[in-house]
């Protein structure tokens, strides 16, 4: 995190606590939007079991007076009505505990149903923002932080409506301490403010601890992944990375469990200390209450209630400023989840934006393309102009780092050019509808996905409206050699690729990638984008691709990226970039006859084979 970021959250005050409350309409309009049944439905249980303690408290007021009449000899008092008052505070006490069950009931269930609301949102929300938001550490601390409000701010909502049941109650029990003395009240709120105010400092400290942690906790989520992953356990064992890797996430647990240790011991401490006040008030005037009823004034019940009411409304209003401490807390962290939510994509599509051309009339061309990372100066690529004619193979070469992958990217418009413009068919990409666009265009990257899902599904998703459609899944089976691969498999196209989940079955590489390929030919699409498409096959095998890869993409126009001057050679046109500039452009022959930089790494790589 950047220092002065870290530094404006350790200085978080009441001002950012009071504006992060105007989170939480939005979060009840998204609560209540989950299920209006359930939150509804609580909600009128808990107005209704707030008159219950209140109502318990009287009845048992009345026993005791009725009692002391009877031992006392006053005619007044009837043994019939002590057990007709029992019989009611024994219904009060049942209502009590259905009302508090049936409350459980509701919240538990408008709990799962808000957190796996709020989880598809932010998937949904995610899919839409821009690939350049997933390349951004800042995002992905941002990202987890919204993460973990979807299961974590139930309990939050449970304490808000918990301070309304606590409240209503409250109102009913102060009418009896008015009654008795104004002051009680009075005195009670001022003994509890010093409580409440220790309270909300030490809150504000804990979230600003845990927002410096976010990405220190993202790491050491990695690190756990690395000790017990599929993925890199062979790594692991080989060069026997497990001590580390668990001294590493050792060092960081250490270091987060030490700050908050301390933390709580100063919260702990301090909460002890000012609980003295609130408790010195309700002896005191416990006693006051005592030598009033001595005196005669107050009746034994009139001090029951009395004693009652003062030590529930201190009970309340201790659990209240302590609800809203929390509350004020929490929603700093409902913040973060709005934040994420607000965070908008800019690669959209325009109002009123056109279908992309189908069939593709002249192609693409780039003009003065350049492009940097959002906050950086640097430029990945720098006035790049070249033009893809229909039907065009084109291929990129360069060394890593030089901008192909950026380069198809901005032709895929999963970026948009910092500067200059795309065109297809003589109109910039951004006029085009952004998905619709994306259907022309099939794209089998270096770092592609291998889905832990059946055979079907990891090709099948290539296009996904047609995912049921087996005919058109074994024919892009067929078009990358993936079927020898598929054939193989003990459930064929319905067997589970990966060791995720049980009776997975993991491929090579090799294999992977013919199933990759597969899904970039599920897209039948006019535009094929093929990232290092062979770099995991043996030469026979990658001979026998590109032999189909050729006879497959005669009427499409395509786009190769590749460090093998035997797969380039086949395309129309060469481009060589460098330093996120076009060097050099022309077929292998025109290249080599030029005796540039082309040429250079062709006689390197050629000599490698002699």
């Amino acid at each position: 995190m950047h220092p002065h970021s870290a530094r404006r959250m350790a200085s978080i005050g009441w001002r950012d606590r009071f504006v992060a409350l105007r989170n939480l309409p939005p979060l009840l309009k998204m609560v209540w939007a989950t299920s209006p049944l359930l939150a509804g439905g609580g909600l009128a249980l808990r107005l209704l079991a707030a008159v219950v303690p209140v109502t318990a408290l009287w009845v048992g007021k009345l026993i005791i007076d009725q009692t002391v009449k009877i031992i006392s000899g006053d005619a007044t008092g009837s043994i019939s009505r002590i057990w007709l008052l029992l019989g009611a505070e024994l219904a009060l006490a049942v209502l009590g505990d259905v009302l508090g069950r049936c409350i459980t009931l509701c919240d538990s269930l408008l709990g799962d149903k808000f957190t796996n609301h709020v989880s598809l949102r932010l998937m949904e929300h995610a899919g839409k923002l821009d690939l350049v938001s997933f390349e951004d550490p800042a995002f992905y601390d941002k990202l987890e932080r919204a993460r973990r409000q979807t299961s974590d701010r139930m309990g939050m909502l449970a304490l808000l409506a918990s301070m309304l049941q606590n409240g209503i109650t409250l109102v009913f029990l102060s009418a009896g301490l008015v009654w008795f003395s104004p002051w009680f009240l009075v005195v009670l709120v001022a003994a509890l403010a010093p409580v409440f105010l220790g309270e909300s400092h030490f809150a504000q400290l804990g979230y600003s601890m845990l927002y410096r942690w976010t990405p220190q906790r993202r790491q050491l989520d990695y690190l756990r992944f690395l000790a017990a992953s599929n993925q890199s356990a062979k790594e692991v064992k080989i060069f026997g990375l497990s001590p580390y890797l668990i001294q590493k996430a050792e060092e960081l647990f250490s270091s987060f469990y030490f700050e908050n240790c301390r933390l709580a011991v100063r919260r702990a401490a301090a909460g002890s200390a000012l609980n003295l006040l609130p408790t010195a008030t309700y002896y005191g005037a416990y006693a006051l209450i005592l030598q009033r009823t001595l005196s005669g004034s107050l009746s034994v019940g009139d001090l029951t209630f009395l004693a009652g009411a003062f030590l529930r409304s201190r009970t309340l209003l201790q659990t209240m400023f302590a609800n809203l401490t929390n509350v004020s807390e929490q929603a700093l962290y409902v913040k973060d989840l709005f934040d994420f939510f607000d965070t908008q994509p800019t690669v959209v599509s325009k109002p009123g934006a056109i279908p992309a051309p189908r069939p593709i009339s002249k192609g693409f061309e780039f003009r003065q393309v350049s492009f940097s990372y959002p906050g950086s100066s640097r430029l990945v690529l720098r006035d790049v102009s070249f033009r893809l004619e229909r039907g065009q193979k084109i291929a990129l070469i360069g060394e890593n780092g030089a901008g192909k992958t950026t380069l198809v990217k901005l032709l895929a418009r999963l970026y948009d050019p910092t500067s200059g413009s795309i065109l297809l068919d003589g109109i910039d990409l951004r006029e085009y509808d952004v998905d619709d666009l994306r259907r022309e265009i099939g794209v089998i990257f270096q770092d592609y996905v291998r889905y832990d899902m059946k055979a079907r599904d990891n090709i099948g998703l290539g296009r996904v409206e047609e995912l049921f459609n087996q005919e058109r899944i074994e024919s892009s089976a067929q078009k990358s050699l993936a079927s020898s691969v598929i054939s193989g498999l003990p459930a064929g196209f319905d067997q589970m690729l990966g060791r995720r989940f049980e009776g997975g079955v993991d491929l090579s590489t090799g294999q992977w990638q013919k199933v990759a390929l597969a899904r970039a030919y599920m897209r039948d699409a006019q535009v094929l984008i093929l990232d290092e498409p062979t770099a995991s096959l043996d030469a026979r095998a990658e001979y026998e691709v590109f032999q189909r890869f050729s006879d497959l993409t005669r009427d499409k126009t395509a786009v190769l990226i590749s460090h093998r001057f035997s797969t380039v050679r086949m395309a129309d046109r060469i481009l060589v970039l460098e330093d996120g500039t076009v060097l050099e452009q022309g077929s292998h022959k025109q290249l080599l006859e030029l005796g540039g930089r082309y040429a250079e790494l062709f006689e390197l790589q050629a000599a490698g084979y002699r």
